[in-house]
């Protein structure tokens, strides 16, 4: 619940700041206090009237009104609140924000504030893929300032691609991620999931039964506990967890790549179920069955993810986590691996058909430390992943 917690929402443009009348609702629904700023462009799609029946609060919106100034300085206003939220973060304002402009109330709010926040963007597919933006983002997550979305589907102008405003759920989910007052409350955890598919040709891949539930859950117990989570994905069955930043990819190559440009995180976890192989003879066009014989795939080995990032001399994680998916002599593999990466736990588990976890919603795992092998009860991957959470922000406390 946000009991008592005071949220300064600032309202950007676009055809996505009508949802931003059921946020108020559901963050008051929760305990909140809702302060609208509402932009010129905002103005346009909602009103000053329907933010303020929904907040119950005055909407403010002109940097140069006197009366305002009289009664709360825009310093005053930008540090009141417990959490400042964007949305939706158009393009324009979030290039505003990370080049520190100031030319109305809410960039002159954004600027002057010691308060964290948090931005929803929205914009057409394009704006969001074009380099000015990526490179405002970047600069915008490198001064702390936290996302949420944007999603992916079919947008107002017609366009599908990157770009649709959060889910108002998920927005809420990161307005409770960020508030949080847990253990992990400003730390960087990496987490990867799910399977790598290594292309055979444009049509064909090699994979594996992971759903990315495990490792889903982890991330969402994690970001639960008040953690910033920067979620790695494979093409997994489960949905991935809200609040948290997601990084999607296809094969192994791409998961190396991704985890080493995120953040530097005090945590890693690695959950995925990495393809050890991929085709180095991938064909560009789909292979055909022409009666000419059998096609010969010619493999090579994919980057050792745990390794890598295990191993390294400089900008090592605190804790590094791996997994160990067995089918014959669980402990042993696992306790061997853990030395030969060079991890600091591993997580070992049976997926041997007949145990059902693979692809599964329980789990039944072995906690394998410098301190010996810890078998924990079958249970579901919800509570193997809370348990991991407690336990890791034990660790590094």
């Amino acid at each position: 619940m946000l009991a008592d917690k005071h949220i300064l929402l600032i309202v950007g443009g676009g055809i996505a700041a009508f949802k931003t009348l059921d946020l108020v609702r559901r963050l008051r629904d929760r305990g909140a206090r809702v302060t609208p700023v509402l932009t010129q462009a905002g103005a346009a799609f909602v009103t000053p009237l329907s933010l303020s029946a929904l907040s119950a609060a005055k909407v403010y919106q002109d940097l140069f009104d006197l009366t305002d100034e009289a009664e709360m300085g825009h310093i005053e206003l930008s540090r009141a609140a417990d959490l400042i939220v964007v949305a939706p973060a158009t393009a324009d304002l979030m290039a505003k924000m990370a080049a520190g402009l100031a030319n109305d109330l809410a960039t002159t709010l954004l600027l002057a504030t010691d308060t964290q926040v948090l931005v929803a963007p929205s914009m057409n597919v394009r704006m969001w893929d074009h380099p000015a933006t990526q490179r405002n983002i970047a600069a915008l997550k490198g001064d702390g300032v936290l996302f949420v979305g944007p999603n992916e589907g079919e947008m107002a102008c017609g366009e599908y691609g990157p770009g649709r405003l959060a889910d108002v759920s998920e927005i809420v989910t990161a307005v409770d991620a960020a508030l949080s007052d847990g253990p992990l409350k400003g730390r960087h955890v990496l987490v990867t999931s799910g399977p790598t598919h290594e292309p055979i040709d444009p049509v064909r891949y090699i994979a594996n039964r992971s759903s990315g539930a495990q490792g889903t859950a982890i991330a969402r117990a994690l970001a639960a506990l008040g953690a910033d989570v920067t979620f790695i994905t494979g093409p997994a069955d489960v949905p991935p967890p809200l609040g948290v930043r997601v990084v999607k990819i296809q094969t192994a190559r791409e998961m190396l790549a991704a985890v080493q440009a995120a953040p530097l995180a005090v945590v890693a976890v690695f959950a995925a179920a990495v393809a050890d192989w991929h085709v180095a003879n991938a064909g560009q066009s789909k292979i055909k069955k022409d009666g000419a014989g059998l096609p010969t795939l010619e493999f090579a080995e994919n980057p050792d993810i745990l390794a890598t990032i295990s191993q390294l001399a400089q900008g090592r994680p605190q804790l590094v986590i791996g997994f160990a998916a067995e089918t014959d002599d669980v402990i042993a593999h696992a306790t061997a691996k853990r030395k030969r990466k060079g991890c600091d736990w591993i997580i070992a588990n049976d997926v041997s058909p007949a145990t059902g976890i693979m692809g599964g919603t329980e789990n039944a795992v072995t906690l394998i430390t410098d301190d010996g092998a810890e078998e924990w009860p079958r249970m579901s991957k919800d509570a193997v992943a809370a348990a991991l959470a407690k336990r890791i922000a034990g660790a590094i406390a």
